[in-house]
């Protein structure tokens, strides 16, 4: 470890810069790698530094051809590509060493035609030490109670109520005050003299994998840096940390301290009866990282939805009955030119039904749900403020992210990064500004034509149970489509880190799946009935009579389709993802078992066992589903009352299956950091305030709230012969029959009667008031409600403070006057250094840290000269 260039001091590991391993060095983004020796393609670490097991795994696939008589004709560079991905390789193990890493090539014949691969990385602990400074991470300072983030367990708690959510799961991970790591105050942080668990798993992966993602294996200006490139070539088929042991329970009872971290997980969240427990989220993190926590955190944030019960119904009662007692005494139109004439006594059963979506207690379940969302996005919001300092990255910041590979392989010219000084690839924002437009007007011709296509079956069908189930089948086909597409054009907008492309790719893929799950709803609540006319006068398009609501009127119709598409979504995504990984896992263990024959080892190492499960896919489509279900319990609530309960139950089945693919089926992922849930909640805000204004416009023109409203205050107020008010006969040249009535406030004539003008003002009245006032009552909630809770600006403050306490001493404060500084009472001249949690109490002109003992250049930042010096110790 001598050789390292921080195992030698602040001039240790300098290379010749003519030599050509200063060459890579240079070529290397960001910095982080540190030429040796090269050994050989095939040489391992010594045996005295080699890890027991590894944080990381290199898996790649060679085929063994026999060799043939090459043809005469044959062009001599066929060979080529191959030689040239063996030369990336080579020359990427070379960094990797030469970066500190330690390897253990462990090679595996499977059949005459195939060779696995596997490369086992570990990092050392001046590695590790290195990393941990230059990436920032948190070091423990005291430790500090670990208590239950769970809000409800502290109420019940207090109320003295057994709480069957609660669970104690083993192992618990501690919790500590901490600060940023520094590697010259190693000594004042708890557990340092413990080298071999000082550093996490989580913590070993993400600077491991950081390495990777920096080195590099070939020429800089192809921007031939990076394992996801080397991925995307193919030239490595997979790299994945290991999973800590397997996750089957053993078969004889063993105390819960001594399983293995993934046992702990399988058994205390992944299995289906915890179901109604409390999530591990310590623990999920402390495995999976804070991205992945967090996710699962939100997702058991969303179980609070609610549902709704039927109120008013004596009402109800005196209406239902008006209905179902008429008898033939309502003759009603044709419905379609082809349909014959109807009793209204026909629609008794379907009255009822309706009568529980449609009554005044919906009214007030809307305005509730309207303030249930944004009151559940603050206390998300404080949440996940709690959470982000309990796991230590609210002041998380993502570094300077490389180019994409695929960016850095399409980009047609160099550029230097204003931010790191480095060339790096470069495409025109001009270019990519033309890109984004032509991408725009795709995307709007792709939303149009589901609409225009939709109009017409819709009144082909009639919108009844079999035309919404063929609906949803063409919405499950088309939103693979769309994806396809969103993901096509936002590759073709070439952005150049993975966080543009991914927004990007949000926004796409939000917009179509908003267009191709919620046109049809759309439809059938503000236009289907809408455009009829009257019986003689009928309304039509392109030939064809405009389609009329059916018997029980379009809130009904409405309700039926949420129901289909919100449940029969949630049905076949649950299968997909109880199935689908599964499928692919066996088809995984299949092909390396065909492969492989007699060779299979009675007992599988773990990197075989991990090398079986799949890729971890991510969390965009978990993300998507959530979403789209937060909008249909929002924006449609006032038509379906019981969408949060199925979003509920719902939810308690995502929690399962996603936990049984992250800890069963999936290969361990990068435990990457996070701090919030990204782009998704400014998408969850713009759901939220949607979902007032169409609420407001449901209860004002799909429901019959504000009709029998004014019917009760004008005419009678238990609703005595209110259906027979809101039908009107047909006029005298309607050939048909004049004796027949259809639903309208018409007079014989056709023309619109006064109360038809007076509930429009009142509609129109009603939508101001409903936005202006819940508007009004979420900014007030807003602004009451800090998102950060009081009591953890207090264990800020206590953290910062205990952080200033052990890295502040006079061996680290040195104040240095120049010669010609032109007064004591000036910070012109001076040049300060302090400890990196005293930089928001000093008023230097330019700081540097102990960064400058690894010999590692810093930009420092000039500051703005300050009228005093602030009295510090020397």
């Amino acid at each position: 470890l001598e050789s390292l260039p921080w195992g030698s001091g602040p001039a240790g590991g300098e290379t010749d810069p003519r030599s050509p391993q200063a060459g890579w060095e240079r070529e290397c983004w960001g910095g982080g790698t540190w030429p040796l020796s090269h050994p050989g393609p095939d040489a391992v670490s010594p045996p005295e530094l080699r890890a027991p097991m590894g944080d990381f795994v290199l898996v790649w696939e060679e085929k063994l051809r026999p060799p043939k008589k090459r043809k005469a004709k044959q062009p001599p560079c066929e060979g080529r590509p191959r030689d040239r991905h063996e030369q990336w390789k080579r020359k990427f193990l070379n960094n990797l060493r030469g970066a500190g890493l330690l390897t253990e090539k462990v090679r595996e014949t499977l059949s005459e035609r195939k060779t696995i691969h596997y490369l086992k990385l570990s990092a050392p602990w001046d590695v590790l030490v290195y990393y941990a400074e230059e990436l920032c991470l948190r070091a423990p300072l005291q430790a500090q109670p670990n208590p239950d983030c769970n809000s409800s367990d502290e109420v019940l708690r207090r109320l003295r109520v057994p709480n069957p959510m609660y669970q104690q799961v083993p192992n618990k991970p501690s919790d500590f005050y901490t600060c940023a790591f520094r590697k010259s105050k190693l000594d004042r942080f708890l557990g340092s003299d413990s080298r071999d668990t000082y550093f996490t798993h989580t913590q070993r992966h993400r600077i491991v994998y950081e390495i990777l993602a920096r080195t590099a294996y070939g020429k800089r200006k192809h921007a031939e840096v990076g394992i996801e490139r080397l991925l995307n070539e193919g030239i490595y088929t997979a790299a994945f940390p290991l999973h800590e042991g397997p996750f089957e329970m053993p078969e004889y009872e063993v105390p819960g301290e001594e399983l293995n971290p993934r046992q702990v997980l399988y058994h205390f969240w992944a299995q289906w009866r915890c179901w109604y427990q409390y999530q591990p989220l310590d623990h999920i993190r402390e495995y999976f990282g804070e991205k992945i926590a967090i996710y699962f955190a939100w997702l058991g944030e969303t179980r609070a939805a609610g549902s709704s019960l039927p109120a008013d119904l004596p009402v109800l009662a005196a209406r239902r009955q008006e209905i179902c007692e008429s008898g033939g005494q309502f003759l009603m139109c044709p419905l379609c030119d082809t349909c014959q004439t109807w009793n209204i006594s026909e629609i008794c059963p379907m009255a009822k039904v309706g009568y529980l979506f449609d009554h005044p207690g919906t009214v007030f379940f809307s305005v509730f749900m309207s303030f249930w969302a944004v009151t559940f996005l603050e206390y998300w919001k404080r949440t996940n403020a709690t959470l982000a300092h309990h796991w230590d990255c609210m002041d998380f910041q993502e570094e300077e992210e490389r180019p994409r590979p695929e960016f850095a392989a399409m980009a047609p010219q160099m550029e230097q990064n204003p931010v790191t000084g480095v060339k790096e690839p470069y495409f025109p924002a001009r270019a990519r500004l033309s890109r984004i437009l032509t991408g725009s007007m795709a995307i709007v011709i792709m939303v149009r034509a589901p609409q225009d296509a939709a109009l017409p079956s819709a009144r082909a069908s009639g919108a009844n149970i079999s035309s919404t189930m063929v609906n949803l089948v063409l919405i499950l086909l088309m939103s693979q489509v769309y994806t396809s597409l969103a993901e096509k054009l936002t590759r073709w907008e070439m952005h150049r880190t993975q966080t543009l492309h991914e927004d990007a790719f949000t926004f796409k893929v939000f917009i179509f799946q908003f267009v191709n799950f919620y046109s049809s709803p759309f439809y059938v609540a503000f236009f289907k009935g809408r455009f009829v006319g009257y019986p003689g006068q009928y309304g039509k398009l392109l030939g064809m009579r405009n389609e009329d609501c059916g018997p029980g009127g379009c809130l009904i119709e409405l309700a039926q389709q949420l129901f289909i598409i919100m449940v029969g979504k949630q049905i076949v995504s649950n299968i997909q993802e109880f199935l689908i990984p599964k499928l692919k896992a066996w088809r995984q263990k299949r092909k390396l078992a065909r492969v492989r024959g007699s060779q299979i080892s009675q007992e599988p190492r773990r990197w075989e066992e991990d090398y079986e499960l799949i890729e971890c896919e991510g969390l965009f489509e978990e993300y998507l589903e959530m979403v789209l279900q937060f909008g249909f319990i929002t924006i449609f609530v006032a038509a379906f009352p019981l969408a949060p309960l199925f979003a509920l139950l719902n939810n308690w089945v995502e929690i399962r299956l996603d936990a049984q693919k992250f800890v069963c089926e999936y290969r361990r992922p990068v435990a990457y950091r996070a701090q919030h849930i990204g782009v998704w909640f400014f998408i969850l805000e713009v759901l939220a305030q949607i979902s007032v204004i169409i609420n407001a416009f449901l209860i004002a023109f799909t429901s019959d709230f504000l009709p029998r409203l004014l019917y009760q205050y004008e005419h009678d107020s238990q609703l005595r012969g209110y259906i027979n008010f809101t039908l009107a006969y047909a006029p005298q040249s309607y050939v048909a029959s004049n004796h027949t009535l259809y639903k309208a406030f018409r007079d014989t004539s056709g023309s619109y009667t006064l109360f038809y003008w007076k509930l429009l003002a009142i509609r129109l009245g009603f939508i101001i008031a409903f936005e202006h006032v819940v508007f009004f009552c979420l900014r007030l909630i807003d602004w009451l409600v800090p998102d950060v809770p009081e009591s953890l600006e207090v264990k800020i403050k206590r953290e910062r403070y205990l952080a200033k306490q052990a890295l502040a001493d006079n061996h680290d404060v040195l104040l240095t006057v120049s010669p010609d500084s032109p007064s004591p009472g000036q910070c012109a001249g001076r040049r300060v250094r302090v400890p990196m949690c005293l930089l928001g109490s000093v008023c230097p002109a330019r700081v540097s840290t102990s960064r400058e003992a690894h010999g590692i250049p810093l930009q420092g930042q000039t500051w703005p000269p300050a009228p005093v010096l602030p009295t510090m110790p020397v």
